[in-house]
């Protein structure tokens, strides 16, 4: 049963909701939408009646604001955010910043940062697991006591994030006055049609916010469109139904424990189908961006085995690298050029194109011929996808990378590495990589051969340990360092007996941070230490 409780209803079933824990808090995850990972998530109050079902935020919180609950719940729905950190913590699950709102009544309250402080420090959150969020809308009418509370906040160690920002008439005036860190933007600009007015105003806050070194949030964010738009004018960071709806804790969890699978949502899997009739019309913007716009591209037809060329652009001519124009490529034999191993190939991506009405990619050897040039072998990599349909005849939209030069720079370097993996069987250097999230190391050829190890070690560095690899008197000094690496330490290097022949080896770490600054992976290394090395370091 869902009905919507009067004023009355809420007032009197308030404590009750408290109590019992029917408000709670939603978790809306953040995406890097460049990457697919998730960067962070907000937590949104939420009201489930057992006689009246769940209640809209709409329908509530003005009720509960009008007659000064509102602290009441927002510390309600804080505390709730601390469990659910501490759960997360004691349970070693990958843990995200989540936002957390304060509104305008909040911040008149006496001391509510202080109230917050208690809460946290109850459950023992390190401060850069929360993010506070203030609305644009709460610097109305109080921008001075708005931006002392920024202040406690910075001094407590928080980052604050502007909430709704470009959904009142002060917005400039509010970026102007409050040292906010992170700005949410309103995506009613873009409830429409990306671009116009509204993609010009997104377009601009996105810009200001650069110039103030201020990292931007896309809140609201429910097609592709929007988020490819989003990031081709600087703003990576995504919050929406596109990516998720606003989940229970238990879900959240479950979404927690597979941040890890990169990426979370692929790219590829996000485009829409272009369409395809929209090509031929030269006033068309899809012809403006083909002609201009776009890397090397073209479109063409496939029809049981043949193929031609229907359109290229100036890109297209200039990849390939040959002395040729673009009327000699429309009126050629694509085939021509392609040998049947290759031709094969190119055929095999055509038909998973086809199958999959996806982006797929291929790399082909072709052989070009010119007067001036004479005859040269190019390697294209071409990534393609179906834009339309008629009969048996296909039309696809592709875009082509000359990799000739990669290729040949690939096989110089492949030669390279083929010796010093032979000269490296006579060092007595092992290698391998740790992935921090995951606790997965990932040993080198040798460490297999040697070590008889797997080619994944889970639970590292224990499962080493138990497998003897590292003394027993060193185990809980090696933990140190892979604690200590998993802080934040970027090298960290030492001496240590190995094997139970306790062969000394000089172990040496780095670690590889993310955009964000945190630790992702560290890469080891052991050398077999020699006698000179092995007295120094006595």
């Amino acid at each position: 049963m869902q009905k919507t409780m009067t004023e009355q209803e809420i007032l009197s079933g308030f404590d009750d909701a408290i109590r019992e824990n029917q408000i709670f808090a939603c978790y809306q995850p953040q995406y890097n939408h460049s990457t697919g990972r998730m960067t962070g998530a907000e937590a949104l109050m939420r009201w489930n009646h057992p006689a009246f079902g769940r209640q809209y935020p709409a329908d509530f919180i003005p009720v509960l604001e009008k007659n000064g609950l509102i602290q009441r719940a927002d510390l309600h729905v804080f505390e709730t955010v601390c469990r659910f950190q501490r759960e997360c913590l004691d349970a070693q699950i990958p843990v995200v910043p989540v936002s957390f709102n304060i509104s305008r009544h909040d911040i008149f309250e006496r001391d509510y940062i202080g109230e917050i402080e208690k809460i946290r420090e109850k459950y023992d959150i390190p401060v850069k697991y929360l993010r506070a969020e203030i609305t644009e809308s709460s610097a109305v009418g109080g921008t001075e006591l708005v931006s002392s509370a920024i202040r406690q906040l910075h001094d407590a160690g928080y980052i604050v994030e502007m909430d709704d920002f470009g959904s009142g008439y002060s917005s400039l005036n509010a970026l102007k006055d409050l040292d906010v860190d992170i700005i949410k933007l309103d995506m009613n600009f873009l409830s429409g049609d990306v671009g116009g007015r509204g993609g010009a105003i997104v377009s601009a806050m996105v810009q200001m916010a650069k110039w103030l070194k201020t990292p931007t949030i896309a809140e609201g964010v429910e097609t592709v469109e929007q988020a490819d738009y989003m990031k081709s004018i600087g703003c990576n960071y995504i919050q929406g139904y596109l990516y998720s709806r606003p989940v229970t804790g238990e879900q959240m969890i479950e979404t927690l424990k597979r941040t890890n699978l990169e990426p979370t949502a692929p790219a590829l899997k996000l485009l829409q189908p272009m369409d395809a009739e929209k090509f031929w019309n030269p006033d068309s913007l899809e012809t403006l961006i083909f002609s201009n716009y776009v890397g090397a591209a073209c479109i063409f037809s496939y029809e049981n085995g043949h193929i031609e060329m229907l359109r290229v652009n100036q890109k297209y001519v200039h990849e390939l690298g040959m002395n040729t124009t673009e009327k000699e490529i429309i009126h050629s034999n694509p085939w021509d050029n392609v040998g049947p191993e290759n031709r094969a190939l190119y055929e095999k991506t055509i038909r998973r194109a086809i199958q999959s009405s996806d982006e797929e990619s291929c790399e082909t050897w072709r052989t070009f011929c010119s007067k001036c040039c004479g005859e040269d072998k190019v390697c294209i990599r071409t990534h393609m996808r179906v834009i339309g349909k008629a009969g048996n005849q296909y039309i696809f939209y592709a875009m082509i990378q000359n990799v000739t030069a990669e290729k040949r720079n690939y096989a110089l370097l492949f030669d390279s590495e083929r010796r010093f993996r032979f000269a490296s069987e006579q060092a007595n250097v092992y290698a391998w990589e740790y992935a921090f999230g995951t606790k997965q190391m990932r040993p080198c050829f040798r460490c297999m051969r040697d070590l008889h190890l797997p080619p994944v070690l889970e639970n590292y560095p224990d499962s080493a340990i138990e497998m003897g690899i590292f003394p027993p008197d060193y185990a809980d000094m090696y933990r140190d360092w892979i604690r200590q690496l998993e802080a934040g330490r970027e090298h960290i290097e030492g001496i240590i007996p190995l094997t139970v022949g306790r062969v000394p080896f000089h172990v040496r770490y780095t670690t590889e941070f993310d955009e964000n600054g945190r630790p992702l992976k560290a890469y080891g290394s052991a050398t077999m230490v020699v006698d000179g090395e092995r007295a120094k370091s006595a």
